[in-house]
């Protein structure tokens, strides 16, 4: 019995979210001994990436086929502008990084490609394009930071607790779920071809997460600055 078109973009995808559970990044932050530097340079990558993340929210809102769904994602839109970018400044200035700091941040190659890929699938392709390649970001934030969890390694007081709670809350998990539902809903008797372009969408930008981790712990960046 076939499984849900979710459920065929993850196993697409699965050697890629393997690696990138198994990345020293993670591996370092879930036991309290990722370098403070390294994720120093991920929350303020990650403060650029936000900017264009909220606006796949402003296409979806265009895309969508129904209005509740238009509104679940002008709602998405807003809290990501004004909600997460707060606490997003709140929490990086924990590790001494200035809103000045986060606005002047020059994004990386891995954080202009990754965002200028998810910008594309918004403008050039339909709601399920988009959210095909959307979707990597929320669930695997969400599988990572329930396995940090439930693995239960950091100290009340590390400065990565938060980061972990924050990707392991339930609602955090309701929206990947209610995601998911939309894809499902929308890709449900496309012909292979669309589902072969939606699985290309999913494992690429699966592929920009493990890199964007990947990039912060390398310290990676221009070769000519």
């Amino acid at each position: 019995m076939p499984g849900t078109v979710t459920e065929t973009l993850y196993d697409a995808a699965r050697p890629v979210w393997e690696a990138a559970m198994d990345h020293p990044f993670l591996r370092e932050l879930a036991a309290d001994s990722l370098p403070l530097a390294k994720f120093r340079q991920y929350m303020c990558q990650d403060y650029v990436y936000l900017i264009d993340y909220s606006k796949l929210f402003a296409w979806a809102v265009m895309k969508a086929p129904k209005l509740q769904w238009a509104a679940r994602f002008a709602d998405l839109l807003q809290s990501t502008l004004n909600h997460e970018m707060n606490l997003h400044r709140a929490y990086a200035a924990q590790f001494g990084i200035s809103v000045e700091e986060l606005e002047t941040t020059e994004p990386l190659p891995v954080t202009l490609a990754y965002t200028k890929y998810l910008l594309d699938a918004a403008a050039h392709g339909d709601l399920a394009e988009l959210l095909a390649a959307l979707l990597p970001c929320a669930w695997l934030y969400w599988e990572v930071g329930c396995k940090l969890a439930a693995d239960n390694q950091l100290t009340p007081d590390s400065p990565y607790r938060a980061w972990v709670e924050q990707y392991s809350d339930p609602r955090f998990g309701e929206l990947t779920a209610w995601l998911r539902s939309c894809l499902d809903e929308l890709a449900a008797g496309l012909p292979d071809w669309r589902i072969d372009r939606l699985r290309e969408r999913f494992v690429t930008a699966s592929r920009f997460e493990y890199m964007f981790w990947d990039a912060a712990y390398q310290g990676a960046g221009w070769p000519i600055s």
